[in-house]
Order: structure tokens, then sequence, then C-alpha cells
């Protein structure tokens, strides 16, 4: 398999019509990738909850700030790092068992927000999040390249 390690940054502005710039930037770092077509729209889709999220709720009643998106990938893995200096959330209330059982129950209830981070779980190998008070939240999203056999 060749080599195609790919290495990427972007900064935008915290603001809702910058999601259109993020995603053509992950589909160009996409297309140089080893990622296969099928986990692509994933990626995307993970990628554009995450950086939506970012904006709305990080930001929300305050100045806008920026939204930093960081790419690695080799033929392993494609890694996402969503950097911002917004409101920190938290990831840990509730497990994967939890979001999967409540889901139902959730859409149900007419309830349209929150699923966020259900969606990332639910297309991503690894969501870690991390977040030191007054500093930068990073949001760090893992795609595993299966190699076919």
């Amino acid at each position: 398999m060749s080599n195609s390690n790919v290495s990427d940054r972007l900064e935008v502005d915290a603001e809702t019509r910058n999601l259109a710039v993020v995603r053509e930037f992950l589909h160009s770092a996409i297309k140089r990738s080893s990622l296969p077509t099928g986990d692509a729209n994933k990626v995307v889709l993970a990628v554009d909850e995450a950086v939506a999220n970012t904006i709305q709720h990080g930001y929300e009643g305050r100045d806008k700030g920026k939204v930093e998106v960081l790419i690695d990938a080799d033929d392993k893995s494609f890694r996402v790092r969503i950097r911002d200096n917004g409101i920190s959330y938290d990831t840990a209330s509730g497990s994967a068992e939890k979001a999967e059982l409540d889901l139902q129950a959730h859409i149900a209830s007419g309830n349209k927000r929150g699923l966020g981070l259900f969606i990332m779980r639910k297309v991503m190998d690894e969501v870690r999040y991390t977040s030191r008070e007054g500093e930068v939240n990073e949001l760090t999203l893992v795609k595993y390249i299966k190699v076919a056999s």
C-alpha cells in the first residue's frame, strides 16, 4: 500500500457560514488520504456535527472566536482534531449504552438537539475530548483505515 501521509490545518471564524469551508477542506484532505470512500461521508458528518456544535454552543452569547481543524492521516488512520477557546462541554454524561437506549425516547419526545455527540460516537472509531479551563478545548475524532485483504 502506498504511503499517503496527510497533514493539514485550517482556522476559521466560529460562524455557521464557515461550515462549508470546513467541509471543502476536509474533502480535499480525504482525497489525498487512504480513507475509503465509504468512510469519507462518516468522517465529514462527524466533523460537521462537531464544528457546528462548537459554533452553536461553544461561543454562545460571547464574541465569536476561532475554530481550528487539524488533520493527520496515514495508512492506518484518519485523525481530525477540532480546537476552540469556547465554553467547554461535558462529554462524560452518559455512556454509549445509555445513549443507545435513550435515542428512541429522545426522538419520540420531539427533541432534535443533543444528537451530535451520539452521531460522532456512532460513526467514528474514537472520540476523545479534552478541555483546560480558560485555555483550549480539543475534540479528537479518529477513523481507522482497514486494509483490504
